[in-house]
C-alpha cells in the first residue's frame, strides 16, 4: 500500500516533461555540382537573400548579393521572410523607436521642467490668492464694523471737538469778559481805566 502511494506521490514529477523547440536555424550548402553531389563551398544561413537564375525540380541555380553563384536544395527556398528575419526585424524597429523615444524625452524634458515650474507658480499664486482672499473678508469685515459705528454716531459730536469748542468758549468768554468789564469801568469813570 505504501509503495503505491509512494508511486503516485512521484508520478506527477515524473509526468512533468522538459520543454523543447524546434531550431529555425538553418545552414544551407551552396555546391558547384547541379545535383549537390559534391561538397558545398559555402553555408547559407536562414534568411540569406539570393536571386533565383534556375529552379529546376529538386535543386536550384541561385546568385548571391556578392555575385557569388551555386545550386542549392530547391525545397528550403522560400518566397516570405522567415521568422529569424522578421525578428530581427522587428528588434532593430524596436531599437530606433527606443532612440528616438529617448531623443523625444531628452526634447521635452526642457518643456517639462518649464512646465513643472509654472506648476509651482500657479500653486504659489493660488495661495497667495487665498491669502487676500482671506484679508480682503478681513477688511470688508472691518469696514463693515466702521459704517455701524458712523450709523451709531451720526448724530453725535466727538468728545475732542467739544472738548475743544469748550476750551475756545472758556477763552473767548475771559477775554469778552475782561473787555466788558474795562469798557465798563472806562463808561463809569469818564473814560479812566480803574480796577
Amino acid at each position: 500500500m505504501r509503495l503505491i502511494i509512494g508511486v503516485l506521490a512521484l508520478l506527477p514529477l515524473m509526468a512533468a516533461a522538459e520543454t523543447a523547440y524546434v531550431t529555425d536555424n538553418l545552414r544551407l550548402g551552396l555546391h558547384q555540382a547541379e545535383n549537390t553531389s559534391d561538397r558545398a563551398f559555402r553555408f547559407l544561413d536562414s534568411g540569406q537573400p539570393m536571386e533565383v537564375l534556375i529552379r529546376g525540380g529538386s535543386y536550384a541555380n541561385v546568385r548571391l548579393p556578392d555575385g557569388t553563384e551555386g545550386w542549392v536544395k530547391s525545397a528550403y527556398l522560400v518566397d516570405e521572410k522567415p521568422a529569424k528575419l522578421i525578428v530581427a526585424e522587428t528588434i532593430a524597429e524596436r531599437d530606433a523607436l527606443a532612440v528616438e523615444l529617448d531623443r523625444a524625452k531628452q526634447a521635452f524634458a526642457e518643456p517639462a521642467a518649464t512646465i513643472d515650474g509654472l506648476k509651482d507658480d500657479a500653486a504659489a499664486l493660488t495661495s497667495e490668492l487665498e491669502n487676500a482672499k482671506v484679508q480682503v473678508a478681513e477688511l470688508q469685515a472691518e469696514v463693515a464694523s466702521i459704517q455701524g459705528m458712523k450709523k451709531r454716531y451720526r448724530g453725535s459730536v466727538p468728545l475732542n471737538w467739544v472738548g475743544g469748542a469748550i476750551l475756545v468758549c472758556l477763552i473767548a468768554g475771559f477775554l469778552g469778559g475782561l473787555k466788558w468789564v474795562d469798557y465798563r469801568s472806562r463808561k463809569r469813570h469818564g473814560g479812566i481805566r480803574i480796577y
